[in-house]
């Protein structure tokens, strides 16, 4: 299984926990000229959440919540500003971001990760 494909599969597990914890799901693989976003959900209490997924198989080279810089960060925040704009939001509407991490056995949720 390529890379692709296994972000693809990784993604749709960390959607699918999510959807399960009463989230609603708005978007996957947002792009925008800034960069690209995993998901945005929007959280039961309306907040909306940009969430990055990372999956690591073993923690050879890190945990998978290690791999998200600050550099990942920024571009992160620069893409979410674009979708709120493109959707004409509010400057007022709560946000969140949020980070999924995963391996093989568990899925770790940070929220307000940064």
């Amino acid at each position: 299984m390529n890379e692709r494909s296994v972000g693809t599969l990784t993604e749709e597990r960390a959607s699918e926990y999510m959807t399960k914890q009463g989230y609603t799901v708005l978007a996957r693989n947002y792009r925008a000229v800034t960069g690209e976003i995993d998901l945005i959900t929007q959280s039961p209490d309306g907040t909306i959440v940009f969430a990055e997924v990372k999956y690591r198989r073993s923690d050879r080279y890190g945990l998978p919540e290690e791999a998200v810089s600050l550099k990942k960060q920024e571009t992160i925040r620069r893409t979410a500003l674009w979708y709120l704009r493109e959707r004409k939001m509010s400057p007022e509407t709560a946000v969140r971001f949020d980070v999924i991490a995963m391996d093989t056995n568990e899925i770790r949720w940070y929220r307000d990760a940064f």
